[in-house]
């Protein structure tokens, strides 16, 4: 390493937040970046520890050790040519992966690992500035057609793969504009859409044809395109979200956390929402029942639209604030963490179970909670209602939709209701069907579904070419 002695000299610095009585006023992002000084001197803190543990903490192999040292050298070029070597889109994760190579890193022992992906979104946003990201078209071309079905990070992952192998890529999106859940699930504050615009943009230049609008098995029918296709990479999202079906569910007001977050992406990216009922959480009080990403993206959003109040409820035990090291390094630990949109005013409440919502004229006005404990059984003598305008059910997805296309298939899927395929070849029950990214794997986080896409890249080049020299 540059700096051998880096990680002793140098304590763990990170990016900031612009102040949350300031950053709640609009959608855009407001992490503080670090100074080029200060970054390559939070590079110089990763040692030479012999065995680089981040490289199991994350998914898509980033060879951490080498960008770091890259950095501390200002060789900012090949750095980021070696972070594009295994991530296709290191802008993405830069902002939105929770860092399981952060988890991982040797120095986390002391609760002070490298800050890998604040080097990792500097490296890739120094590069966008400066220009050195550019299209890469194959030189040769090998007459193959594949359509990727999603255009999510998994599907463009593999799409931009296979057309750097040569291959005619297309892709289909059922919505107006590519980027799946990025797009349409992540909030602007976290990620804005211009860092998926200008991918796709390139993308464009390496031949990769992109058809917005349309829904594979109901605007184009399935056989059409096992007919028009050497292969197929099913890649849409785990969209079928986990219901609470309790007595009042059918009340106004209580709606999917993914029925509330695109309607309001839409409205900065200027779409049309397509609704009689649009969502918003302006002055009223708003329950969010989940406590993962989702429900904080949903907490967030609530906030920037002028909620009174927002109360999140887990059902989950209230984690332990620090982790035990020597049982969990260097896997990802279960922990107290409190998110951005969190931090900007929302109340949240643990082992909470909701047993009822109570309306007035057809709208939720309460909800009837009661606590659990350790195994999930209700306390007695422990109920309580919480007021209630808006409720946001966030509470994860259980599997990919079954109705229209993967139905019309007939691919197999999995105890789950995945699709079923295996980490190998990504292939499904049918020939010259993949399938990758959450519709495989089910909900998941982004770096694991350009990890997904890439090796799916690869094995699709392998079915259709007998060998393949891209990368897993």
């Amino acid at each position: 390493m540059g700096k051998v002695t880096g990680f002793l000299e140098i304590d763990r610095r990170d990016r900031r937040y612009a102040p949350a009585s300031d950053r709640i006023r609009h959608y855009k992002e407001f992490m503080i970046p670090l100074s080029e000084e200060a970054t390559k001197d939070q590079a110089a803190r990763c040692m030479d520890c012999g065995i680089p543990f981040c490289h199991s903490g994350c998914p898509v192999n980033n060879q951490i050790p080498d960008w770091n040292d890259l950095v501390y050298h200002s060789d900012w070029e090949e750095a980021s040519r070696n972070l594009h070597s295994t991530n296709n889109f290191p802008e993405f994760t830069g902002r939105i992966c929770p860092a399981p190579c952060e988890a991982a890193c040797t120095l986390n022992i002391d609760d002070s690992p490298v800050t890998i992906k604040t080097i990792e979104c500097a490296i890739v946003d120094r590069a966008w500035a400066n220009g050195w990201i550019k299209p890469e078209p194959a030189d040769v071309k090998t007459g193959k057609k594949i359509a990727v079905v999603g255009s999510g990070p998994a599907g463009l992952a593999c799409a931009q793969q296979l057309a750097r192998a040569g291959h005619e890529v297309h892709v289909y999106e059922k919505n107006a504009k590519p980027g799946g859940l990025l797009r349409y699930g992540i909030p602007d504050f976290k990620m804005e859409k211009h860092v998926i615009d200008r991918r796709i943009v390139q993308m464009q230049a390496e031949g990769v044809h992109f058809h917005n609008g349309v829904n594979v098995g109901v605007d184009l029918d399935a056989a059409a395109l096992l007919e028009g296709f050497d292969a197929i990479v099913l890649s849409g999202g785990a969209e079928k979200p986990r219901d609470l079906k309790i007595p009042g569910r059918e009340l106004s007001g209580v709606h999917f956390a993914m029925d509330f977050l695109p309607q309001q992406n839409r409205r900065i990216g200027r779409e049309p929402i397509h609704t009689n009922e649009p969502i918003l959480a302006s002055a009223m009080h708003v329950v969010v029942i989940g406590g993962g990403d989702t429900g904080s993206d949903c907490i967030g959003t609530a906030i920037r639209q002028g909620a009174l109040s927002v109360t999140q409820l887990e059902i989950m035990p209230r984690p332990p604030d620090k982790e035990n090291k020597p049982l969990t390094w260097p896997n990802w630990p279960l922990k107290m963490r409190t998110s951005s949109s969190q931090e900007e005013g929302a109340e949240r409440d643990f082992s909470i179970l909701t047993k009822e919502f109570r309306g007035e004229n057809g709208a939720v006005k309460k909800l009837v909670c009661v606590r659990v404990d350790a195994n999930f059984k209700e306390i007695p003598d422990s109920a309580f209602e919480l007021r209630a305008d808006l409720v946001l059910l966030a509470m994860g997805f259980v599997s990919p939709v079954h109705e229209g296309l993967l139905n019309d298939l007939g691919v197999a899927f999995d105890p789950r209701g995945n699709v079923l395929a295996d980490e190998v070849s990504y292939k499904t029950s049918l020939a010259k069907v993949f399938a990758c990214g959450d519709m495989r794997r089910g909900q998941s986080l982004v770096v694991w579904a350009i990890r997904e896409g890439r090796q799916t890249a690869q094995s699709v080049d392998t079915f259709l070419m007998g060998s393949s020299q891209l990368p897993r």
